[in-house]
């Protein structure tokens, strides 16, 4: 497949992945716009020289603050609209060819929040992650708890406060103990952590009361994006018993502002790790459901050059999507377009893969030493998080873009 859009071949949006997101220029209309190399293709624009012309939709769900009423159409619409673009960005007597304001930089425009989220559900579904925290903070002959194998964990986090990429995050402050034994004192964390994961947003709404089985799942999920999990471990440590995270991780969550749909993601499916025990039979699947994105972290301090700390991968994950859905739907909640489901925090076998700060320096045991000098427990004020993922396949490279984001002083 070959697009007479010059795009460079390192490029994450090449013409086999073209992503949704929502940009904006100096008017601040925000519109549904696809990525293309270092391009955006105005969805809107692209609608009025009549490319969708048979598919029968709205234009009115391209100009919008988010792409809800996009994905809303449903894949019947969402896949063709996609197809179109490819079609049109191959064939050489393209209308689009004759219409060069269709396309704008993306380094001219404002990205925003792909979605609105209603709500937002964060899995733990990494054996290595799990493995890593059990062996940390329990007995390392007995890391997993008990469910741990037999269910995909999650907790419902905060909605509000998930922020797209380049939005900045503050310190947060609560609760915390200095010492063993002691009472606890109120102030900044001092532990900030990231956690590396990936999130897939719902492309189609259930009932109250009905569930989605694992082979139903990808019918209702839209596509993925990156997701960075922050955390502030001290607050986390003395909060999380008995009902699990709440400020510790409600103060900001932050994705990519590129939706890759899950058509795009296609050719890198694999099998995943072997699971023993044998899963109730819900949560049996048929069929390669892991994908192999390679997925990369990096600190930047203020005024330095960026320290690679962690190349881990999707494919690590013991639990895979289909199974996530089917088992948060299996007692009847009901899913709404744009909820957003993130993967738990992503390690692989080895240290230089782990998806936190808390693994890679082993709570805070053996600090990660970053290019210009100096180390890292855990994030200071002013670093930046960057987190990047692609996919590649023979010629095939399809990929996110990143998510970066700031960790400034507390308010």
């Amino acid at each position: 497949m070959h697009s007479w859009i010059k795009i460079d071949k390192y490029s994450d949006f090449s013409i086999y992945n073209l992503p949704f997101g929502i940009f904006s220029e100096a008017d601040n209309i925000k519109r549904v716009g696809v990525a293309i190399g270092d391009e955006i293709l105005d969805l809107y624009a692209a609608y009025e020289l009549g490319i969708f012309k048979d598919l029968n939709f709205d234009i009115s769900v391209l100009e919008s603050d988010y792409l809800n009423a996009f994905i809303a159409l449903g894949k019947a619409i969402t896949v063709k609209v996609r197809k179109h673009i490819q079609d049109e960005l191959c064939a050489s007597n393209s209308i689009l060819k004759s219409h060069p304001s269709v396309f704008i930089k993306q380094a001219a425009v404002q990205m925003h929040l792909p979605v609105k989220v209603g709500d937002y559900t964060d899995f733990y579904s990494s054996i290595e992650h799990a493995t890593n925290i059990g062996t940390m903070f329990r007995d390392p002959d007995h890391a997993l708890l008990p469910n741990w194998k037999h269910l995909p964990v999650g907790y419902h986090g905060r909605a509000s406060s998930i922020v797209v990429s380049g939005k900045n995050v503050h310190r947060p402050k609560g609760q915390v103990i200095l010492a063993p034994n002691t009472a606890p004192v109120f102030q900044a964390s001092t532990r900030v952590d990231f956690e590396l994961e990936m999130g897939f947003i719902i492309g189609k709404s259930t009932k109250l009361g009905a569930s989605v089985s694992t082979a139903e799942a990808e019918d209702y999920i839209f596509g993925k994006v990156l997701f960075n999990d922050w955390s502030a471990r001290d607050i986390q440590k003395w909060e999380y018993v008995p009902l699990g995270p709440f400020l510790a991780k409600s103060f900001a969550s932050s994705i990519s502002p590129w939706v890759v749909t899950l058509e795009a993601l296609a050719p890198f499916k694999i099998d995943g790790p072997t699971q023993d025990p044998a899963v109730l039979s819900y949560l049996n699947f048929e069929g390669m459901k892991n994908y192999d994105i390679k997925l990369e972290v990096s600190i930047q301090p203020k005024n330095c050059k960026a320290t690679v700390v962690s190349q881990s991968n999707f494919k690590y994950m013991y639990w895979n999507m289909n199974q996530q859905l089917a088992h948060h739907t299996i007692n009847g909640c009901n899913l709404n377009v744009g909820d957003l489901m993130a993967s738990g925090t992503i390690s692989g076998k080895h240290p230089n893969s782990y998806g936190s700060f808390l693994e890679l320096a082993w709570a805070g045991s053996k600090p990660v030493e970053l290019i210009e000098g100096g180390t890292r427990k855990f994030i200071q004020d002013n670093d930046t998080v960057i987190m990047k993922g692609h996919c590649e396949k023979g010629p095939i490279r399809v990929g996110f873009g990143d998510v970066k984001s700031t960790l400034l002083e507390t308010i």
